[in-house]
């Protein structure tokens, strides 16, 4: 099911103006996916007005580029020193 009828469904079970049966026998979902749909909605409803939020998304962003890169530099580096020291002492 795509986000946007798994949103349009939440924001119905919100609103309750139809049962909980209602929702599932109209989408075809189980009952039970109407709260494990609500929940998520209403924890996270603040980050909607949130301005920091697409700044905090763009630094994880970039934080997931860096990191690997880094690590590659570290094993390079290493790598050299322990070449380097290897040849001295032969």
């Amino acid at each position: 099911m795509d986000t946007g009828l798994t949103a349009k469904i939440a924001l119905e079970a919100i609103r309750e103006q139809a049962t909980v049966s209602d929702l599932a026998q109209r989408y075809e979902i189980d009952p039970n996916q109407k709260y494990a749909w609500k929940k998520p909605l209403l924890d996270n409803a603040a980050r909607a007005f949130d301005a920091n939020v697409e700044a905090d998304a763009e630094k994880l962003a970039q934080k997931m580029v860096n990191d690997p890169y880094a690590k590659i530099g570290q094993a390079t580096v290493g790598r050299a020193f322990f070449c380097k020291r290897s040849l001295d002492v032969s």
